[in-house]
């Protein structure tokens, strides 16, 4: 049995394979993951493997917890990829946009596969052929948006982003949603819009927290389930596993 420990801002997702079957799934804050992860390996007592993957340094402890399995694998720029990698930097692409194209690559074999993570940032990443990266865009996210124009002016207020019902604002904090929101919108319209003209037969996938909330503006767009970037990871495990 294999154990995936997605690491990300503020949570993390841990779940539990075996073969290619997800058995479990659970979140966890920052410092909440050490004990929970501790957890699961005195549940599933068969785990051996498993394969980490974390936006910054790894929480204090974690070592220690995963030392008693056969294999660990971190997840960086030595990680062995299943598809050609065409990004000019490759010490800098993000663990998680490694496995979104592993889980890319798994489940849409032989196809242009545009995956769109709306999450803290926007990515765009791009797998031509199910067989080469060719790379893709970031931009700020949509809670990002509405709390940089609190953070870097002086009078606007602070406010959490919620989707508006009209286009036209007639306060502040309304013209700010109206403008965050859809200028999410716009740019993964005119985004899509150009690579579909680059790329024959694009398949769009949409994953992260805002890609339900976004998605019912987009046509012909495939929603990800929840496990997508996990199923990645494992995908990842597997190919790099020495056992």
């Amino acid at each position: 049995m294999d154990l995936v420990i997605d690491i990300g801002n503020t949570r993390s997702k841990v779940a539990v394979f075996a073969s290619k079957n997800c058995l479990e799934v659970k979140a966890y804050y920052s410092h909440s993951l050490v004990d929970g992860v501790r957890g699961i390996l005195s549940e599933f007592k068969l785990i051996d493997r498993a394969i980490v993957s974390t936006v910054g340094d790894e929480p204090e402890g974690l070592v220690e917890v995963l030392d008693s399995l056969k294999e660990v694998v971190w997840v960086d720029e030595h990680t062995q990829l299943m598809f050609e990698n065409d990004y000019q930097s490759k010490e800098t692409l993000g663990a998680d946009r490694k496995a979104l194209m592993a889980a890319a690559y798994r489940n849409h074999p032989g196809k242009n596969v545009l995956v769109i993570d709306l999450g803290s940032c926007i990515t765009y990443d791009l797998l031509e052929g199910g067989e080469r990266y060719v790379g893709g865009a970031i931009s700020p996210g949509w809670r990002m948006r509405v709390e940089a124009m609190h953070e870097f002016t002086s009078k606007l207020p602070s406010l959490q982003p919620s989707e508006p019902m009209t286009v036209l604002g007639d306060t502040t904090a309304s013209c700010m949603q109206i403008g965050a929101y859809n200028g999410v919108v716009g740019e993964l319209q005119e985004l899509i819009k150009a690579y579909r003209k680059r790329f024959e037969d694009l398949t769009v996938i949409l994953t992260g927290g805002d890609a339900e909330i976004f998605g019912k503006r987009l046509k012909n767009c495939i929603f990800a389930h929840s496990n997508f970037l996990l199923e990645g990871l494992h995908e990842l495990l597997e190919y790099n596993s020495i056992w």
